[in-house]
């Protein structure tokens, strides 16, 4: 540790001055410089500094696994329990998701759907599939809903909405972006839960209309809509911001 800061100040101050006030010698400070680094330690501090920009990237939200999938992607053939440790000593922790909020007013007589998905969230074309839900964010202005629709084939969002409300106008225009956007063959699936406004008169003539066939989870299961689920988690995880949000969401009973 000596030696590492009289390397670190060499600059400033005479190596000779720095060696007399730590009490060591000159020759055993520029022996310590002559001995190389090991290979695994010099991979392990390259390592380190991408890890640290990748973390950074991320908002400072990517945990291990995420990091090390980032890793791997750009070429890097690195442990995940490698990977750990590299964050550990670098005090880097990603952000833990949000305690679950509902946003579902499944308590309705309206028509329910089958669930045809079943979990099984492959597809092998886009447009093929589609699935759909609802969250509620903070904004310096008060909560507000956001309304998605997600393309199982990519899981990119193909349609999107928001409003101060969480009824059936911000399901079918999340819906009418997503047609607009896309323009479907008839035959889609359309996959949501069992909110009231996805059972709605006027939603479930939007889908007819368009050739689009229906599927809902069931009831109280998140893991029915897992793909939307894990988005919104994601969103809220690295990029809505945690500072100042209130502990409890709001009421969410859609109209019908």
């Amino acid at each position: 540790m000596k030696f590492a800061f009289i390397d670190a100040q060499k600059a400033q101050h005479a190596v000779e001055a720095l060696c007399r006030l730590l009490g060591v010698s000159r020759s055993g400070y520029y022996a310590w410089r002559k001995r190389r680094t090991s290979p695994r330690r010099a991979q392990d501090q390259r390592l380190a500094e991408q890890v640290a920009q990748i973390h950074a990237r991320s908002r400072e939200t990517y945990g291990s696994p995420r990091v090390h999938a980032a890793l791997r992607a750009a070429g890097h053939l690195v442990g995940r329990k490698r990977v750990e440790r590299l964050m550990r000593q670098q005090g880097l922790r990603g952000r833990a998701p949000r305690r679950y909020r509902a946003t579902t007013d499944s308590a309705h007589a309206l028509p329910i759907a089958p669930n045809v998905v079943e979990r099984d969230f492959e597809v092998t074309a886009p447009n093929e599939g589609w699935v759909t839900d609802v969250t509620c964010v903070t904004t310096r202005e008060g909560w507000l809903f956001l309304a998605v629709m997600l393309d199982l084939y990519s899981r990119r969002v193909v349609g999107w909405a928001t409003s101060a409300k969480n009824d059936t106008a911000l399901a079918l225009e999340a819906l009418r972006s997503a047609v607009r956007a896309r323009q479907p063959g008839r035959g889609l699936l359309h996959h949501s839960d069992r909110g009231s406004p996805y059972a709605s008169d006027a939603y479930r003539a939007e889908l007819a209309m368009h050739g689009i066939a229906r599927s809902m989870s069931r009831s109280g299961d998140c893991w029915d809509n897992a793909v939307a689920e894990s988005f919104f988690s994601t969103i809220k995880r690295e990029l809505v911001p945690e500072a100042g949000l209130p502990h409890t969401s709001p009421r969410t009973r859609g109209d019908r």
